[in-house]
């Protein structure tokens, strides 16, 4: 019975404001990574936001759902997921990290409802195994309702250096099943750490998916970042009493920290738990991701359009309408669109964020 009246009190927070730059050209800032699939699945075309919210649905209907997102992306996040409210569509005037939108979604849910328990969570990310997810989610629920702060961590499989750990106290025994506490955080590593980590067992990645009370992270944000939790408590206060919640962000929110809730509250909070997980976790962090997660056909290449090749292997080509020739071509990504063309190596696809970087110097809009 507990158990019911704690998931009856669960909220889904979903952030959905990214640009997705390490998956241009195809992702842009009008049409970025969330809100389409990436490839051909069992989804039947479902977004990543949208496979995001109907994970969530056996535990949390529509309207315990919120999405934060930015003025552009709105009406097209608004469009994708029509059960949930339009009034729970919130666009950020500027991205100010992701504790800032925390402490929003705290005050403006935790206004309504005392006793919610928040679900952060990303809208760009894959789960190969959804009914193990649920079961964590169940767990870290009921813990984040006791008043703790809940991180899903994930078991690695390859020294990762482009992810943030969490440090347990030893090797955790069990998956998907207890929560413990953390040692601590450690930042993103260098790649002979990042192996003695995995070498360790007890070292996970941080999923960026945490659970806690609206009013224990309230409580958190008002101790260690003041100044952004009395800017928020205003926002809700005066939304409340006035209306216009647009006008007030636009008008307050900008003067919030840019600062992640690792860095903000986590990393300096107590009550913080941590589950080890196994749930087919992927982030789709970049375009050689996409590659790890497709089927592969002959010579272990993933081809999303017409190719013909000779002596070549480990390619991933998706250029729509026309025929994509190579001849000696290894562990590449070959994707073009319209107005771009995207050929680098697999081993290398990170970096295509710093490509989008360049663009922006050069002022070159009309491709971002």
């Amino acid at each position: 019975m507990r158990r019911q009246q704690e998931l009856d009190h669960l909220y889904g927070v979903i952030l959905a404001g990214g640009r997705g730059t390490r998956f241009w050209p195809r992702s842009r800032r009008l049409n970025p990574k969330q809100l389409m699939p990436l490839w051909d699945r069992d989804d039947k075309g479902a977004s990543l936001l949208q496979q995001t919210v109907a994970r969530l649905r056996p535990l949390i209907p529509g309207r315990r759902i919120w999405v934060f997102t930015n003025a552009w992306l709105q009406q097209k996040v608004a469009r994708q997921l029509p059960e949930v409210p339009p009034d729970q569509i919130i666009a950020e005037p500027v991205q100010r990290n992701t504790a800032p939108c925390a402490g929003l979604a705290a005050e403006l849910i935790g206004r309504n409802d005392p006793e919610a328990v928040l679900a952060l969570l990303p809208s760009d990310h894959l789960i190969g195994k959804p009914a193990a997810f649920l079961k964590v989610v169940r767990l870290a629920a009921k813990h984040a309702a006791d008043g703790h702060l809940v991180v899903l961590g994930i078991a690695p499989r390859w020294p990762e250096t482009g992810y943030g750990y969490m440090e347990f106290p030893a090797r955790p025994r069990h998956r998907n099943a207890r929560a413990i506490p953390i040692r601590r955080f450690r930042e993103k590593p260098a790649l002979a750490v990042a192996r003695r980590y995995v070498r360790a067992g007890r070292f996970f990645w941080n999923s960026g998916m945490f659970f806690w009370k609206a009013r224990a992270f309230q409580d958190e944000l008002r101790t260690h970042l003041p100044k952004t939790a009395r800017v928020l408590a205003a926002i809700a206060e005066r939304a409340a009493r006035d209306g216009n919640l647009p006008r007030l962000l636009k008008k307050l929110y900008p003067s919030c920290e840019n600062i992640s809730v690792d860095y903000a509250v986590l990393e300096k909070a107590r009550r913080v738990l941590g589950i080890p997980c196994d749930f087919g976790w992927s982030d789709v962090g970049s375009w050689n991701a996409v590659y790890d997660l497709s089927p592969k056909g002959p010579r272990g290449n993933v081809l999303r359009s017409e190719a013909l090749l000779l002596d070549s292997a480990g390619l991933l080509v998706d250029a729509p309408g026309k025929l994509v020739a190579g001849i000696g071509l290894r562990d590449l990504v070959i994707v073009e669109t319209a107005d771009a063309l995207l050929i680098a190596r697999r081993d290398q696809a990170q970096q295509v964020s710093q490509l989008v970087k360049r663009l922006e110097q050069m002022r070159r809009q009309e491709l971002l």
